[in-house]
C-alpha cells in the first residue's frame, strides 16, 4: 500500500471487501447458484484478480459471467475450472466450435443461434449426450435480447431435440428492478412464469430458472430461483435508484485515489479552470488534484462534486470532506480548501470509494457507479489488497 507513494492516480481494490459482498448475495438467495458478473474487466476492477479472489469463496456450482468470448478465453486461461457463461451468446460459427470445445455455457437468445447449434451438432455426431449447458432467454419486457413468449416455446422444443444439450437454464433481463414502485418488474416476472408454466415439459426434462441480476437479489425475491446474477452489487455499487450500497450492507471495493498536487489562494471575482464555471465569491484557497477526465473521472462531475481529503498535517486522524470547484480538465480537478488550513502538497485526495460512495459521485454527474467503474483508464495504477 504505502508503494502507491509514487503514483499520480492510483485504485486500490479491496479483494476482502468483494468477497464479502459476494456473501451477501449469497445470504439473500439461499440455496441459489451464483453467476458472478465480471464482464468489461470485472465492471473495470480488472477480471483475473477479481475471479481468483471469488473462486476462493463460491460454491462449486457457481459460474463466471461475461459478455464477449475474448473475455471468455481470457478467463479460462486461469485454469480454475469454474463453468463459464456467455451472457450474449456467440456470434458465429467459429465462436460457437471454440465455445464447445472449451466447455463454455451457451446463452441463447435468437434464431440464428438456435440453427448455428443445431447445424453444429449435426456435423457432429460423437459430442457426448448430455455434455452442453445451455441458457434460454425469454424477452418479458426488456426488449434487448430474448425470444418473444411465441416464439419462446417452440426455441425450447428445438433445444431440446438435440441430444448433445443436457441443462438448460431458463432465463429472462428484469428492465426496472432499480425502481422499487415500478409495477414493471411484477409483470415480467407474472410473464416468465406464465411462460415457462406453458412449456411441454416431460418428466425427465433439467429445467432450472433464473431471474434476479443484483437488484432482484437485494430487493425482490419473489425473483429467486436456482441461478441469481450478482453484479455491481459485487463491487460495492448500487443497483437500487438513489441508494448507496452501503445501506444494504455492501462494501466498496474500488477506492481511487489520487494527491494534491499546487495550493494557491485567488482572489475575490477569479474564475478557476475551463469555461470559468466557478466564480470565487471572495478570496478563495484552491488545491489541484493531479486526476481528470484523462484518467477516467468525469468530466461532467459538477461543482459541489464531493472529495475527501487526506491532510498529512491533520490532528483529526479522517479524511476531510470538501468539493470540486471548476471544470474537470484532462489531468485535474480544482478543489476548495478554504476550510482545511492543514492542507499541504502531496496529500492524499478519495475520489470515491472508503468514506465516500461511489453512488453518491454519480448522482452528482446524472450517471451511475458502472459507469464510473468502467471509465478508469489504463493512466490510474491498480493496488489489489
Amino acid at each position: 500500500m504505502n508503494g502507491s507513494a509514487q503514483f499520480r492516480a492510483w485504485a486500490t481494490v479491496d479483494l476482502q471487501a468483494l468477497q464479502h459482498n459476494f456473501a451477501v448475495a449469497q445470504t439473500h438467495n439461499p440455496g441459489s447458484a451464483m453467476v458472478a458478473v465480471i464482464k468489461a474487466n470485472a465492471y473495470g476492477h480488472g477480471m483475473l484478480a477479481v475471479a481468483s479472489a471469488l473462486h476462493q469463496v463460491m460454491g462449486e456450482r457457481d459460474c463466471f459471467g461475461v459478455a464477449t468470448l475474448e473475455e471468455a478465453v481470457a478467463l479460462h486461461r486461469l485454469n480454475s475450472g469454474r463453468a463459464i457463461l456467455l451472457l450474449e451468446g456467440v456470434l458465429n460459427a467459429e465462436e460457437l466450435a471454440f465455445a464447445i470445445a472449451a466447455g463454455f455455457h451457451l446463452l441463447i437468445h435468437s434464431a440464428y443461434q438456435l440453427e448455428g447449434l443445431e447445424a453444429y451438432v449435426a456435423r457432429h455426431p460423437d459430442l457426448p449426450t448430455g455434455s452442453l449447458t445451455v441458457w434460454l432467454k425469454l424477452d418479458t419486457g426488456m426488449h434487448r435480447l430474448g425470444f418473444s413468449g411465441e416464439h419462446f416455446a417452440s426455441a425450447y422444443a428445438w433445444i431440446k431435440r438435440l441430444p448433445a444439450v443436457g441443462k438448460v437454464v431458463l432465463m429472462t433481463h428484469l428492465a426496472c428492478a432499480d425502481d422499487l414502485v415500478s409495477p414493471a418488474t411484477q409483470r415480467q416476472l407474472t410473464l416468465f412464469n406464465k411462460t415457462i408454466n406453458k412449456l411441454n415439459m416431460s418428466a425427465g426434462d433439467s429445467c432450472e430458472l433464473s431471474v434476479a441480476a443484483s437488484a432482484g437479489i437485494l430487493a425482490w425475491p419473489q425473483t429467486h430461483f436456482q441461478w441469481a446474477r450478482p453484479g455491481i452489487m459485487l463491487y460495492g455499487g448500487s443497483a437500487i435508484h438513489k441508494e448507496n450500497a452501503v445501506e444494504r450492507g455492501l462494501k466498496p471495493v474500488m477506492t481511487l485515489r489520487s494527491r494534491l498536487i499546487a495550493i494557491k489562494d485567488v482572489e475575490a471575482g477569479g474564475a478557476i479552470g475551463y469555461g470559468a464555471t466557478y466564480i470565487c465569491p471572495g478570496k478563495k484557497r484552491m488545491g489541484v488534484v493531479s486526476i481528470g477526465y484523462g484518467d477516467g473521472y468525469p468530466r461532467a462531475a459538477p461543482n459541489g462534486t464531493p472529495v475527501l481529503l487526506n491532510c498529512a498535517a491533520s490532528i483529526i486522524g479522517k479524511p476531510r470532506m470538501t468539493r470540486i470547484i471548476g471544470r474537470v480538465s484532462m489531468d485535474m480537478i480544482t478543489i476548495d480548501l478554504s476550510d482545511i488550513k492543514e492542507a499541504s502538497i502531496g496529500d492524499e485526495v478519495i475520489l470515491w470509494g472508503e468514506g465516500l460512495p461511489a453512488d453518491e459521485v454519480a448522482r452528482q454527474c446524472d450517471t451511475i457507479s458502472y459507469e464510473l467503474f468502467c471509465r478508469i483508464t489504463a493512466r490510474v495504477h491498480f493496488v489489489y489488497q
